[in-house]
């Protein structure tokens, strides 16, 4: 073979082997860019679209094909049809996982919430009840009887019988006055014992006896327990001097420490039952008397005084007691109280709204009676809710995107063929009935509002103005109109509806 033979097929071979290489290096790049469709496409049966594909601990990353994760998890798809779309609300989740997650659905019902605190606290003595015996003339004690601190005595009990010299003779003066009938006289002079300290009674027995009468007996003016006595025989008194302090066992103070997160549902002449041990199976009824006005750093609470009876002397002060404040029910919007998420910044429920579509809403949350809460903004009497699953649910939202019905937002609503006028250019208008007046503002069951897309609901309005409120009181029907600043909806105008 020639050498230009030669040549020619050493350029035929290098040619060959570079053809073989691009070919195989092409389809290479092919399969690279094909393949994350294809394996995207292999993992979406009945046709759907996978948008990506997501790791269900840390579903903020996502890969554009399956596998493992970062953390070694197995990544799941994200379907098109599980987003939210155009027009829609909320987000839907396949019925198959639904039913997986045993999801029980509660209705936002209008009822009553009867509001009641539990607390405890002990027994003390009634300190409005309390007497202080004191001599009203300077004297000596003869005699004493035999009384000691804790003793429990009756109304007129003696203490000590004490000698007042000035009084001798000053009841002479007056029995030789009354010997000579002069009226006028008479008077005078008795006026004059009365400023020497005698009591009425003691003149009466001057008269009676007509006898000078200079020892007194000293004795209780109420029935109770002795708190302290300062009387012995022999010792000499001043006027005003303090011999004994008497507290009076008819009614006693129940001192109840009560949460300071509670303190708003405690009122002055509120009905309240307490249990002791020392009485099992026995109750005791009394009324608050007073909320004190400073509460206890360290516990976090409010002294709430109670005054119960105290029949035959069976309450002891410093004995322990378990008490049950409660108080009239009132109309709400009440929920199951397991189907509210409380984030700490918020409170949110789930909704569960037509056709399998979610949507978490945030309320303002009331009070809690037994296994229900108050709703008293974001949510209107019959809406669906989520009550046990809703956790999970809003994972789901969260990793949808899907922002939370704001407070006041309401359930989008069709405008009727004529709109309800406005009060005033910016402000919307209609008619409800007052549920409270707080310090807050004014919560109100309205009618729906079509100007703002609000259906009917119970929330709190801020009040723009306190001559608003002149003359309005719980239970009025009226007529408002508000705005909605970045502050919330606020009253502008507010009157009660003709007829009232």
């Amino acid at each position: 073979m020639s050498s230009a033979s030669q040549s020619n097929l050493r350029t035929l071979s290098v040619a060959g082997v570079i053809a073989i290489v691009a070919a195989a290096t092409g389809y290479g790049l092919a399969q690279l860019k094909l393949r994350p469709q294809a394996a995207s496409e292999a993992s979406a049966p009945g046709g759907k679209k996978v948008l990506y594909w997501y790791d269900p601990m840390v579903p903020q990353q996502h890969f554009p094909a399956p596998g493992k994760s970062p953390m070694g998890m197995d990544m799941v798809p994200k379907y098109a049809d599980e987003s939210v779309g155009a027009g829609a609300v909320g987000f839907k989740i396949d019925p198959a996982k639904v039913a997986n997650l045993g999801l029980r659905i509660a209705t936002a019902t209008r009822g009553e919430l009867a509001s009641g605190v539990t607390a405890t606290g002990t027994i003390d003595f009634n300190l409005r009840d309390v007497a202080i015996v004191q001599p009203r003339s300077a004297g000596f004690v003869q005699r004493v009887y035999g009384r000691a601190p804790g003793d429990i005595i009756p109304a007129g009990a003696a203490f000590a019988d004490l000698l007042v010299p000035e009084w001798g003779g000053a009841q002479a003066e007056y029995l030789a006055v009354r010997r000579t009938g002069d009226p006028a006289l008479i008077r005078a002079a008795q006026q004059r014992l009365q400023l020497l300290g005698m009591s009425p009674g003691l003149i009466r027995q001057i008269d009676q006896s007509g006898r000078a009468r200079n020892v007194v007996t000293v004795t209780a003016p109420i029935g109770g327990v002795i708190k302290t006595l300062n009387v012995r025989s022999g010792m000499s008194v001043s006027a005003g001097e303090t011999l004994a302090e008497i507290s009076g066992l008819g009614t006693v103070w129940l001192n109840a420490a009560v949460p300071e997160a509670m303190a708003g549902q405690v009122q002055p002449g509120q009905p309240v039952t307490a249990t002791l041990a020392a009485y099992p199976g026995e109750t005791f009824s009394g009324r608050v008397t007073a909320v004190l006005p400073q509460a206890q750093v360290e516990s976090r609470t409010l002294q709430v005084r109670i005054e119960l009876p105290n029949r035959g002397g069976r309450l002891k002060p410093g004995m322990f007691a378990n008490v049950q404040l409660t108080s009239t029910a009132r109309p709400a919007i009440l929920v199951p109280t397991e189907a509210i998420i409380r984030t700490g910044k918020r409170s949110l429920v789930m909704l569960a709204l037509p056709g399998g579509r979610y949507q978490p809403a945030e309320v303002q949350v009331g009070q809690s009676g037994g296994d229900k809460t108050e709703i008293l903004a974001g949510l209107s009497e019959g809406e669906r809710i989520i009550a046990s699953g809703q956790f999970l649910i809003d994972s789901e939202a969260s990793l949808s995107g899907v922002q939370a019905r704001p407070i006041g937002g309401g359930m989008t609503m069709p405008a009727p063929p004529t709109a309800a006028p406005k009060a005033a250019a910016g402000l919307a208008e209609t008619t409800g009935h007052i549920e409270s007046i707080g310090i807050d503002g004014v919560t109100i069951s309205h009618q729906p509002v079509p100007a703002v897309g609000w259906p009917a609901m119970t929330m709190t309005f801020r009040v723009g103005h306190p001559a608003l409120l002149k003359g309005i009181k719980k239970g009025d029907r009226v007529r408002f109109a508000f705005d909605q600043p970045a502050s919330g909806p606020t009253l502008r105008r507010l009157s009660k509806e003709a007829g009232q």
